[in-house]
């Protein structure tokens, strides 16, 4: 009998990151010859919570993997009915995705429902314990959370300090976030810049994902306007949907005179693009304000691409400093030093480096450490 797995996650029609992950993690399990299946939500955030245009993604769904749509974050009864369902089910192991306290009570639910069957582990993989923007009810509904789970694996030190604050006692298991190695393979940088209708001649620096406060675009935009930067040419291309208002940002860029230094791709980038835009950089740029860990590393490891990174989080302990990218305060003056001094070591000085340091970011790296704790679970 096949072991039996299943993810409760995100995943298509649903779009992000999240998805993103959890569609490979479930390929990994079901090529190491697990019976795998993702448990995703019908209704993940009401659509007056959601900052972005649309949750959906129109493109295909992920070939050879079980999703069900089943899990509505708002209802619950739905809690309770998904809950039974999946403990009648008896699967060996529930692998759980928890990035937002506003989740909790929903998975809280379900998982204690799940436990009745006195059967089926429950690990879950911690995105954030803590939010990165604080909201009423964070710790009682993450507490709910964690109670309900057996183990959890987080990917940074920070995550892991933030769940030994609510949790000391169950096991818990460090992994690196692994790479993003299923958005294609890398392109020449013309190539891409051609898709993209970006002059093949620039010096280009990229910063990718999703727009919000805590990612510090403001200190980046502040750092380009830093007469050295000016002076040397460097664009900044901004790829990534507003998940806040943007009209301070547009205000800010004309305030400060960088319109000509910043290309725009503001909407949302579906999967397809990814490499498009990961290829045409010559580094990618975490201005990032405070953070426990990022997808934009794993990807920008898959393309081989040097990254810049504020000194906040998880992200120093991800990006060796002047190895496989450089490290700076998060303050605009260190970010704009920090991209000049890779422009004097140059994108090929970082090469070697990314390519050892990757290495550690495998798939099955993770599924190996999943399986590891879950027989330390009495």
């Amino acid at each position: 009998m096949k072991k039996k797995v299943i993810i409760i996650g995100p995943a298509h029609p649903l779009r992000g990151g999240l998805a993103t992950f959890d569609h490979r993690l479930a390929k990994q399990f079901i090529d190491e010859g697990f019976e795998t299946s993702i448990y995703s939500y019908s209704l993940q955030y009401p659509s007056f919570l959601f900052p972005g245009t649309t949750q959906y993604s129109n493109e295909p769904a992920p070939k050879n993997i079980p999703i069900f749509s089943k899990i509505n974050s708002i209802n619950p009864l739905n809690w309770i009915a998904v809950g039974n369902s999946l403990k009648r089910m008896k699967p060996d192991l529930v692998i759980v995705r928890y990035w937002l306290p506003f989740m909790g009570p929903a998975l809280g639910t379900i998982l204690r429902k799940i436990r009745k069957n006195q059967h089926t582990k429950i690990i879950a993989i911690t995105d954030n314990v803590l939010p990165h923007e604080k909201r009423p009810g964070d710790v009682s509904f993450t507490k709910y959370f964690l109670k309900a789970c057996d183990g959890f694996i987080t990917m940074s030190e920070k995550v892991m300090d933030d769940l030994r604050k609510f949790e000391k006692q169950k096991p818990a298991k460090q992994v690196f976030h692994p790479l993003y190695d299923n958005f294609g393979e890398p392109l020449q940088k013309e190539e891409a810049r051609k898709k993209l209708g970006i002059d093949p001649s620039i010096k280009l620096i990229l910063f990718f994902g999703f727009i919000r406060k805590y990612k510090g675009l403001d200190l980046l935009f502040e750092a380009m306007a830093f007469e050295r930067i000016q002076a040397a040419g460097i664009k900044l291309l901004v790829a990534g949907e507003y998940y806040e208002d943007e009209k301070p940002y547009n205000e800010m860029i004309d305030r400060i005179n960088i319109r000509d230094s910043i290309i725009l791709r503001t909407g949302f980038i579906p999967d397809t693009d990814v490499r498009y835009y990961l290829s045409a950089a010559d580094a990618v740029i975490q201005p990032y304000k405070n953070a426990t860990q990022s997808g934009v590393t794993p990807l920008a490891y898959h393309f081989e691409k040097p990254m810049v990174v504020t000194k906040v989080g998880g992200l120093p302990s991800l990006v060796p400093h002047e190895k496989v990218g450089l490290v700076a305060e998060p303050q605009p003056m260190a970010i704009a030093e920090a991209i000049l001094r890779f422009y004097q070591l140059g994108e090929n000085y970082f090469i070697p480096h990314l390519r050892t340091e990757k290495l550690k970011y495998s798939w099955h790296s993770l599924t190996s450490l999943i399986l590891e704790l879950e027989k330390e679970i009495k």
